[in-house]
């Protein structure tokens, strides 16, 4: 069990009137509330008449519920002074409720970042596996190189657009720069302007 710790003087001294006024609100409700059941007993025949004595105890029964609701009115500010001293005062357990309010967050960070790293790990899974089917399949048109997905989409809606034509041997035409020598002119061509030559 944990030791009580000393206080200062002030806030001894300031607990003790708390406790005096808890005490004396009690023991005024009590006793006023006492008083209010004794006056309504109904009493033999005095020298004071029914209707002055009726008059007497409702005016005493007023003045005894004030002083309850005075009570209660104190006792409730006592439950409110009493709640502000510990909050200002008691900083252990401040300290230990934020303490625990940050286990509980750290906590939910680790349970986020497992459920993160799993997820991650599921997606590079899936991501996995549809590369390896489509590299297998007939949209992979290229030769031994490995494009990323989306170069490969590219391509391929470059291949299927209309009046396109994209390939090694178009790339290679397209890089040939220079005269074009004899030899690499087709057979027929040569014929036919020889044939040409033939006929005046």
């Amino acid at each position: 069990m944990a030791t009580q710790r000393a206080l200062p003087q002030s806030k001894e001294t300031l607990l003790q009137s708390y406790n005096k006024r808890l005490k004396d609100d009690i023991r005024s409700i009590l006793d006023n509330f006492t008083e209010i059941i004794k006056t309504a007993k109904i009493e033999d025949e005095t020298q004071v008449s029914r209707a002055t004595q009726a008059e007497q105890d409702h005016y005493e029964m007023h003045v005894r519920a004030a002083n309850i609701v005075r009570a209660g009115e104190s006792l409730m500010k006592l439950v409110s002074d009493l709640k502000q001293f510990l909050i200002l005062n008691d900083f252990p357990s401040v300290n230990e409720a934020i303490s625990l309010r940050n286990q509980q967050l750290r906590s939910l960070q680790e349970e986020c970042d497992k459920k993160l790293t799993s997820l991650r790990d599921e997606i590079a899974i899936d991501l996995y596996e549809l590369e390896e089917e489509y590299y297998s399949s007939s949209y992979s048109q290229w030769d031994g190189a490995d494009l990323p997905l989306c170069e490969a989409f590219r391509r391929r809606d470059s291949w299927s657009s209309p009046g396109t034509t994209v390939g090694p041997a178009s790339g290679g035409a397209e890089d040939t720069s220079g005269p074009i020598s004899q030899e690499s002119t087709p057979g027929h061509l040569n014929g036919h302007s020889a044939n040409a030559t033939e006929h005046p």
